[in-house]
C-alpha cells in the first residue's frame, strides 16, 4: 500500500491509459491501423525497456536484441504449433516437438489452461534467450564500447544464419514459415504482457541490483571501489535484458501469427535502439513513449506519402518509398532538437506533466545542459 500511495502521480496515468485499451478492445469500428499501432507500439515498448535497462542504466552498449528477439519467437513457436498442423507446417521435416504446450494444459484444464500454457511458453522463451545471453556474457563482455557493439551484433546475425541450418530444421524449419500457434485476438492481452514485464523491469532498476546497474554505468571505478562486482553486474543485466528481450521476440510472433528468420534483422535492432535514443536513454516511460511514436509514424501517419496520387500535377514527388525519406528526415530533426531524448532521464507522472504546462521542464532541462 505504500508504495502505492509514494506512486500515485505515476499509477493514475497507467490506469487511465488500461482503460482506454479495453474500451477500444470492446466497442467495433476501431480503425485497423491504430490497433495495429498499439498492439505493436506494446511489443515494442518491452524490448525498448529491456534494451534501455542495459544501454541506459548499465552502460552497455549491445545491439543483440534482434537475436535474443529471433530465439523467443522460434521457442514460443515451436511448442505451442498445433498437433493437426505440425504436418503441414513441418511438411519437409520430422518435428521434434510432437505435442503443443498450450493444446496439453487446455486439454487439462479448458481455457485457463490454454492462458497457462501461453504464459508458460513466454517464460520458457525468455529463459532460453537468457541461457544463450549468459553464454555469450562470458567472453563479450570483456569487451567495451564499440566492440561490444560489434561483438553482440555479430552474435545476433550468427544466430539467424544458424536457426536456417538444415539440422535444425526439426525445431525451427529451417527457411520455411513456422505457424499454427496461439496468437494475440485482442488489444488488451499484449499491453497486460508488456505491462506486468515494464513493472518487473521497474522494481528490478529501484532495487539494490538497479542501483549497481547505474552506479556502473555512471563509473566503474568507483563502483568497484565500492564493493559492486563489475562482471557479475554486467552479467546480470545482459541476461535479465535478454530476458525481457526474449518475451517479446515471442509477442511480435504472436502479433504477425507466423515467425521467419528475415523478420529478425540487423535493422530491427537499430529501430530499438533509435526509439530508445528518441524517448530518452535512461527513461522508462521515454522508451515507451517513443516506441508508439515510432510505430505510429513509420507505419500509419506518413503512409498517405507513399501514394503518387497526392503528387502535384507536374511534380511527381509522392512515390513508394518517399514515406521513409521523410521518416529520416523526421527522426534527425527530433534528434538535433531533443538531444536528451523526448524524456531525458526523467519519467512520465501527473507532476511532470504539471511541471511542463507551468514551463519548469524546460527550465530544469537548461540547468541540466549547463551543468554539463
Amino acid at each position: 500500500m505504500a508504495f502505492f500511495r509514494k506512486h500515485i502521480k505515476t499509477i493514475v496515468p497507467i490506469l487511465v491509459l488500461y482503460a482506454l485499451v479495453v474500451v477500444l478492445d470492446l466497442i467495433p469500428g476501431v480503425p485497423m491501423m491504430l490497433l495495429t499501432v498499439l498492439k505493436k507500439g506494446a511489443i515494442y515498448s518491452l524490448v525498448a525497456v529491456s534494451m534501455n535497462l542495459l544501454n541506459g542504466f548499465t552502460g552497455l552498449f549491445s545491439l543483440g536484441q534482434a537475436g535474443f528477439m529471433l530465439l523467443g519467437a522460434y521457442t514460443y513457436a515451436s511448442l505451442n504449433i498445433s498437433s493437426g498442423l505440425k504436418p503441414i507446417v513441418y511438411q519437409y521435416y520430422t518435428p521434434l516437438f510432437r505435442f503443443s504446450i498450450t493444446e496439453v494444459l487446455s486439454g487439462v484444464a479448458g481455457s485457463a489452461g490454454a492462458v497457462l500454457g501461453i504464459v508458460l511458453s513466454l517464460v520458457i522463451a525468455g529463459l532460453v534467450a537468457a541461457f544463450f545471453a549468459y553464454l555469450i556474457a562470458l567472453p563479450v563482455l570483456k569487451l567495451r564500447g564499440d566492440y561490444l557493439a560489434i561483438a553482440t551484433l555479430g552474435f545476433a546475425e550468427i544466430i539467424r544464419a544458424l536457426i536456417q541450418l538444415e539440422a535444425l530444421a526439426p525445431v525451427t524449419n529451417g527457411s520455411q514459415l513456422l505457424r499454427g500457434f496461439p496468437y494475440f485476438r485482442g488489444l488488451f492481452a499484449p499491453f497486460l504482457i508488456s505491462g506486468v514485464c515494464i513493472f518487473l523491469i521497474v522494481l528490478i532498476i529501484n532495487s539494490t541490483y538497479g542501483r549497481a546497474f547505474i552506479a556502473i554505468r555512471d563509473d566503474e571505478i568507483a563502483a568497484e571501489a565500492m564493493g559492486i562486482n563489475l562482471a557479475y553486474h554486467k552479467r546480470l543485466s545482459f541476461v535479465i535484458s535478454s530476458f525481457f528481450a526474449g518475451i517479446s521476440g515471442a509477442m511480435l510472433a504472436m502479433y504477425q501469427t507466423s515467425v521467419q528468420a528475415n523478420t529478425f534483422k540487423s535493422a530491427m535492432t537499430y529501430e530499438i535502439l533509435l526509439i530508445v535514443v528518441i524517448g530518452g536513454i535512461g527513461s522508462v516511460s521515454g522508451s515507451c513513449i517513443g516506441s508508439f511514436l515510432f510505430i505510429a509514424m513509420s507505419e500509419w501517419w506518413l503512409r498517405f506519402l507513399d501514394n503518387s496520387a497526392y503528387n502535384i500535377p507536374g511534380i511527381p514527388l509522392l512515390r513508394p518509398g518517399f514515406r521513409m525519406v521523410v521518416f529520416s528526415v523526421l527522426i534527425m530533426i527530433m534528434v538535433l532538437f531533443f538531444r536528451r531524448g523526448i524524456m531525458g532521464d526523467r519519467e512520465f507522472s501527473l507532476s511532470f506533466f504539471s511541471k511542463k504546462t507551468r514551463g519548469e521542464g524546460g527550465r530544469s532541462d537548461s540547468r541540466r545542459e549547463t551543468d554539463e
